[in-house]
């Protein structure tokens, strides 16, 4: 039997159990709900189980002999880890556009605040250039008034 599919089903990061697997055989047979924990040693695959009446836990499918197993837990962990890579790069991909977003509005905020500095800035010169003008124009009213008390 050829191992034709692997889906990895549900991926966690958090906590033993890292995935829910469904394999496909000779596309004509599938075991579903084969679950990938992780361990002290590493990853390794467990396969779908029962809870018997008196607690313990039976496998409902399971490989007979250990080069089985071994073929299948490959076949599992290799798209695991794989799957697992692309999950990692669409975060990191998702989060630097997060950042790239968060950059423009900040350096939107810093245009919006330096146009703002800009306006007032140019409002307070135009304000000293009318006072300028407003102490000048007295200036000369109180000097066309000397003059006129002169004469």
């Amino acid at each position: 039997m050829e191992i034709t599919d692997v889906r990895i089903r549900k991926i966690d990061a958090e906590g033993k159990m890292k995935a829910v697997v469904s394999v496909t055989f000779d596309n004509e047979f599938v075991i579903h709900d084969i679950k990938v924990i992780e361990s002290q040693n590493g990853l390794f695959i467990a396969m779908p189980s029962r809870k018997t009446p008196d607690g313990e836990f039976k496998d409902i499918a399971h490989p007979i002999n250990a080069a089985a197993r071994e073929k299948i837990q490959s076949a599992i962990l290799g798209k695991y880890e794989s799957t697992a890579e692309e999950e990692e790069s669409k975060e990191k991909a998702k989060s630097k556009r997060k950042d790239k977003e968060e950059e423009a509005v900040e350096e939107e905020a810093t245009e919006e605040t330096e146009a703002e500095a800009t306006e007032e800035v140019e409002e307070e010169t135009a304000e000293e250039v009318e006072a300028e003008e407003t102490v000048e124009a007295v200036e000369e009213t109180e000097e066309e008034i000397k003059e006129k008390e002169e004469e």
